[in-house]
């Protein structure tokens, strides 16, 4: 979406499927990214199958023509419908499930040590700064959550933010 960081993000989730393990990270999580012109929300809720668009986590870019659902298993389009002379039909093509081809996480880890191995940066087929961009923004769920807090402010006051949580 040609974006980094957003103008807020608000959370809530906690450990509520394994209270007692020894993960730090919530196991149930909601998160709202708000940029310029649209949202972002990611969900996952540890042990519980039936999770948001059927699955257990994921982002969900919702338009007013349809709802993109990414994750790790693959992305697929849900149309908004229209009643158009008494019909009921979809804005756009639904698109149903489209999978990887093999795990994208082994993929990308493939890639990456490639790289590293022969010290090229040319070689990453996802550049270093997008791979910021993502985990600074996951890790701005995970934080607030544990600090029952809301960010705003602007890109650069949450930018600044998010460097000091990661440092």
């Amino acid at each position: 979406m040609g974006v980094s960081a957003p103008k807020s993000v608000m959370a809530s989730g906690g450990k509520f499927a394994y209270p007692n393990d020894a993960s730090e990270t919530p196991d149930t999580l909601q998160t709202v990214y708000e940029y310029d012109g649209f949202n972002m929300l990611w969900e996952h809720a540890t042990g519980i199958d039936g999770g948001n668009y059927g699955t257990t986590e994921g982002i969900a870019f919702i338009g007013n023509n349809a709802t993109l659902v990414v994750n790790r298993g693959g992305w697929r389009v849900i149309p908004e419908n229209e009643t158009v002379d008494g019909v009921r039909k979809g804005k756009v093509e639904e698109v149903s499930l489209v999978k990887p081809n093999g795990s994208a996480l082994d993929l990308h880890a493939v890639n990456f040590i490639e790289a590293v191995t022969a010290n090229d940066p040319k070689l990453l087929k996802c550049a270093i700064q997008t791979g910021s961009v993502a985990a600074i923004n996951a890790q701005m769920g995970i934080s607030l959550t544990k600090q029952a807090r809301k960010y705003i402010g602007t890109q650069q006051a949450i930018s600044l933010r998010m460097q000091k949580l990661i440092n």
